[in-house]
Parts: C-alpha cells; sequence; structure tokens
C-alpha cells in the first residue's frame, strides 16, 4: 500500500516502558531521553493523520526505510511473523 508523506506521522520508539509515579529520575530519564538509534531495524508508533487517525506500530529499517510490517498499537511485543520476516530479509 502506498501512502503520502503528510498522510503518515511518527512518535519514535515504540515499546518503551512506562514508569509511574514514584519512580526514581533515572528511570523518567532513561524513558525521555535514552534511544538506541540503530541503523538497523526500528519499531516505531505511527498515526494515520487522514481518514481513520489510528496508531499503529511499524517494522522498519532506518538506513533504507524499507517496512517490514505494521500491527496494531496495544500489542505488548513485535508479533513473530514479523519477526520473522525481518529475519528473512536481513539475514
Amino acid at each position: 500500500m502506498k501512502a503520502e508523506d503528510a498522510e503518515l506521522t511518527t512518535d519514535g520508539e515504540a515499546h518503551l516502558k512506562r514508569f509511574g509515579s514514584g519512580s526514581s529520575d533515572d528511570s523518567l530519564e532513561a524513558f525521555l531521553f535514552i534511544r538506541e538509534n540503530t541503523k538497523g531495524v526500528h519499531f516505531e508508533r505511527w498515526r494515520h493523520a487522514h481518514g481513520f487517525r489510528k496508531w499503529f506500530h511499524a517494522a522498519r529499517h532506518a538506513v533504507t526505510k524499507e517496512v517490514y510490517g505494521t500491527y496494531p498499537s496495544k500489542t505488548a511485543e513485535p508479533p513473530a511473523d514479523i519477526l520473522a520476516e525481518i529475519k528473512k530479509r536481513t539475514a
């Protein structure tokens, strides 16, 4: 599926552990500022800005921009089929 650039917006890294009240300053700092930022596959949060306006997660290569798959934003970790697709294409 193709989409216009303005149709989708990103919100950064997916699957970050968020800490509640009473957490340490180090935990908050890690949540706000510490990212892997590797040159490989990233799991990111995206939003369809028009139409459905829903959030979703995408597995995308940071350099080539290749998308390996998308999945619902409430998913706690990347699905096995997307991990298998990444392994197959990057091996």
